[in-house]
């Protein structure tokens, strides 16, 4: 244990913006009071999940988290100020040395890559002085889930009233303006590239008012929950495992059989927790649900909570998106308002509790572990399984873990039961899928299909053009892989995709076309891995860095030995990080990168300085 105290003090900002945040939190008494602080060492630890939330607190108050502040912050949590640096520094988004108040990220992932983001931060750079301007700094920044509008950034401006400013579309001119303080579009939800008559999880995006309760009850909400309540926790999980949902975030786990896992587990509290951490590039589905349909997910939480006999929830929000947070945090609020959330919900004695967390920017956090572990205060790092977290989960309580696409099914299949739901896609992929469409296509969005639709309707409603301009296709996102030619014509299902030793993983769909330089792209996702990784396990810490300087060798034509020998050394990593990595990310890192090299042929195209391949011609 660290014992020694930070003897830097927190300034009067800090510390109102950490009482204020605990005393938010504090627990109430019988009549309902909150105790004034400070609290008794018991009730401070039993405080630690506390920790992101209160981090979050001094980053946006002061533009960073200073020694003081942290010490501060664990003094009143009773946390070890080692640790607590340790939380602090894991994160992208928050820093632990001095920074401007005002923070512009560029997003210089693959999608806004295609999209002309290397020459805009090119042009940050002949433009932008942060010498004569300390009061801002910009900084380049991997995915922000605004890919069908891309090129996007992200303003964070700290202070007393803290904001927070997504958008796309963004050029030079906007990006100076916005360092220099000056007004950038909001990026709203972008209008649905498809019929709404045909939609079922999206149809209500565009077509109601995301902020009115009224409107969203007018449109059909909130009577799955009223036919909740009357089938009961058992024959919801029944009606879900009849349905043959399985889970929308990439591992296709059956959604009934988890949520009976929990429900038969004798130990209390149950937690629930969405995972709104969509941190994969070339994702965007959860952003398009939480801003255009918020009431959705609060309702479909509140059913799910009912079922496994959780009287809590955590929306675990990731923090790139305030959009989001704004609409989904006035939804809880309005329900809650409404007796549809808290206590006796609806008269019935069913009791449910949402609440929003934010991430800070660590991709890691989107496996289920490392997200629980970043909810309870400590370091996103991944835990070995078993115990699952149906098991020993949330503070070491069964908890269910489902993803925003896969909860936002649910209200739907109780509604009109699992059988009607079964019935759309095919025997082994049921029901309708999220597909994210970007890319070199003329209707970028969110794009819903049931399951079994071929790949080439895809990409022939989203505008990609004849399929013989279409260089390829990268599947399932960073950890997807590259399809092309016959491929293309794949229906998309998890057991076709599994054939061709692809994955619909996310349901990301970013299309290349025949001219564009892959071998750049490869080396943007291999960055992303080697920055993401947790570094808790060596395969994945070291081979991520080994893969990175293999791309630049092919890059510079400058091969460690021949280049069969390069392929053959790739082909090792993978398979090494594949054996031994904790979690899906050393897992799957380098997916897209072998299949780019066995499907498309970069190290070859590299050797011959093909400009496809985006080499040393």
């Amino acid at each position: 244990m660290d014992l020694r105290p930070i003897s830097a003090a927190a300034t009067a900002a800090e510390t109102e913006a950490i009482d204020a945040l605990l005393q938010a939190h504090a627990p109430a008494d019988h009549a309902g009071r909150q105790p004034e602080f400070p609290v008794g060492f018991r009730r401070a630890r039993s405080q630690r999940h506390l920790l992101l939330p209160g981090l979050h607190a001094l980053q946006l108050r002061c533009g960073w988290i200073s020694p003081g502040g942290l010490g501060y912050l664990c003094k009143r949590l009773h946390v070890p100020p080692a640790d607590g640096f340790a939380v602090a520094s894991f994160y992208a988004l928050f820093s632990t040395a001095p920074q401007p108040p005002l923070a512009v990220h560029v997003c210089d992932d693959i999608a806004c890559k295609l999209a002309g983001a290397d020459q805009i931060i090119d042009d940050l750079k002949q433009q932008w002085d942060p010498d004569a301007s300390p009061q801002a700094a910009w900084h380049r920044s991997p995915c922000l889930g605004l890919c069908e509008q891309a090129p996007a950034a992200l303003r964070i401006e700290s202070g007393e009233w803290p904001r927070e400013q997504a958008w796309g579309h963004v050029t030079s001119q906007q990006l100076m303006q916005a360092l220099q303080g000056g007004a950038v579009p909001e990026a709203l939800p972008a209008p649905l590239p498809q019929d709404r008559k045909n939609l079922k999880l999206l149809r209500r995006i565009g077509a109601v008012d995301p902020a009115s309760l009224a409107d969203y009850c007018a449109h059909g909400g909130y009577l799955a929950l009223r036919r909740a309540l009357e089938l009961g926790p058992q024959r919801i999980i029944e009606e879900v495992a009849a349905s043959g949902l399985t889970g929308r975030g990439g591992a296709g786990f059956p959604t009934g059989r988890k949520w009976a896992a929990v429900a038969a587990q004798h130990a209390h509290p149950k937690y629930l927790v969405c995972n709104a951490d969509e941190s994969e590039p070339g994702t965007f589905k959860d952003r398009a649900l939480m801003e255009g349909d918020p009431f959705l997910l609060v309702e479909a939480m509140t059913v799910a909570g009912l079922a496994i006999g959780a009287e809590r929830g955590y929306l675990y929000l990731r923090a790139e998106y305030p959009v989001a947070l704004r609409r989904m945090q006035h939804a809880i609020d309005q329900a809650r308002a409404a007796g549809l959330l808290g206590a006796d919900i609806l008269g019935q004695g069913l009791n449910f509790e949402l609440e929003i967390r934010r991430g800070a920017g660590a991709y890691i956090c989107g496996e289920e572990t490392a997200l629980l572990a970043s909810l309870e205060g400590f370091r996103g790092e991944p835990r070995t399984k078993p115990p699952f977290p149906v098991e020993v989960g949330l503070f070491g309580q069964p908890t269910c873990i489902n993803n925003v696409e896969t909860l936002c099914c649910v209200p739907d299949i109780v509604l009109h039961g699992g059988a009607a739901y079964a019935a759309i896609g095919t025997k082994l992929s049921a029901g309708t899928k999220l597909f994210c469409v970007s890319g070199l296509v003329q209707k970028p969005g969110v794009y819903e299909l049931p399951l079994g639709t071929p790949l080439a309707q895809l990409l022939e409603l989203a505008g990609a053009g004849p399929l013989e301009r279409i260089g390829s296709v990268l599947l399932g996102g960073a950890a997807g892989t590259f399809v092309r030619g016959d491929d293309l014509q794949i229906p998309l299902t998890f057991e076709d995709t599994r054939k061709i030793g692809a994955t619909l993983g996310s349901g990301v769909v970013l299309v290349l076309g025949a001219e564009t330089p892959v071998l750049p792209l490869l080396q943007r996702l291999a960055a992303f891995f080697r920055d993401e990784s947790c570094g808790q396990c060596v395969p994945c810490r070291v081979g991520t860095v080994r893969v990175q300087e293999l791309l630049a060798r092919v890059a510079g034509a400058a091969p460690l030995g021949s280049w069969s020998e390069e392929r053959f050394r790739l082909q090792e990593l993978g398979q090494c990080m594949r054996d031994a990595s904790i979690c899906g990310l050393g897992q799957t890192a380098t997916s897209a990168i072998e299949s780019a090299v066995a499907r498309l042929g970069i190290i070859e195209r590299a050797a011959a300085a093909d400009p496809i391949a985006g080499g040393i011609a």
